[in-house]
């Protein structure tokens, strides 16, 4: 089918339906995107952290159009790799994808929890290649298994396109001030990381064909948030009432 053809495909009243609900998927995996590369940076001297972010996006989106273009080629990924063994290209993928998203996060909540970055030293910085090579990695292993979802719901790769760009001006436009706002608070850090735990998880669990329903880790670590953020409005409430000193004051010693 040439371009023509998808473009008046593309333009159809049940192929922006489909458009819509592919955009609102790939927010949704946006979502670790942002948490991924919001951590990432996080590693980086200040001056690098903006630069970083948009070259490991843009870098992640080229690649991220790559796999739309062999799409079709992505979807053999799921068969044997070797007869007999019921793991494919794509399974290794997942779980290598899968150990390394749960290593990373348990170590970034060991750092925080051990205050590591703020004792003698400072930071424990990274550099800017390898911040760049994690945050476009770490979106390849979300891209395998989005392109496939999406192929399954349309061949028209000129949709998918369309909702990946999309998506990708919408993480492009936010992921800097998810990522400070998080960086400035440690308990939404803290969430944050655990949510990846699950995530890495639960990609690991898609590579040994255990699905999990995304339904059973979003719903609970958006309840979580929402606790934590109605947390933090009660402390910013009582700070304008009492004074910071006077909030802290009130605040139990939580024995360690």
């Amino acid at each position: 089918m040439d371009f023509a053809a998808l473009l008046s495909d593309a333009l159809t009243l049940h192929s922006l339906a489909t458009l819509a609900l592919l955009i609102g998927l790939e927010l949704v995996l946006g979502i670790d995107n942002v948490l991924v590369i919001s951590i990432v940076v996080s590693r980086l001297p200040e001056h690098e952290r903006d630069r970083a972010r948009v070259v490991g996006l843009v870098i992640a989106l080229v690649a991220r159009l790559m796999f739309v273009a062999g799409a079709f080629w992505l979807v053999q990924l799921t068969k044997p790799i070797l007869e007999g063994l019921p793991l494919s290209w794509r399974d290794v993928v997942l779980i290598s994808g899968g150990l390394f998203l749960l290593w990373k996060a348990v170590k970034e909540i060991h750092h925080v929890v051990e205050l590591h970055d703020e004792g003698v030293g400072g930071r424990i910085a990274t550099s800017f290649a390898a911040a760049i090579v994690q945050i476009v990695l770490l979106d390849m292993v979300f891209s395998l298994d989005s392109v496939i979802t999406a192929i399954g719901l349309t061949h028209n790769l000129l949709i998918i396109a369309f909702a990946v760009i999309a998506s990708f001006m919408v993480i492009l436009a936010y992921a800097k001030k998810i990522g400070d706002f998080i960086h400035h608070r440690p308990a939404l850090k803290i969430l944050a990381l655990a949510f990846l735990v699950t995530i890495g998880v639960t990609i690991f669990l898609e590579g040994m064909h255990q699905h999990v329903a995304k339904a059973y880790i979003y719903l609970p670590m958006g309840f979580a948030l929402a606790v934590e953020l109605l947390q933090m409005r009660h402390d910013a409430n009582r700070r304008k009432v009492t004074g910071p000193r006077s909030a802290d004051a009130e605040a139990p010693d939580v024995p360690v």
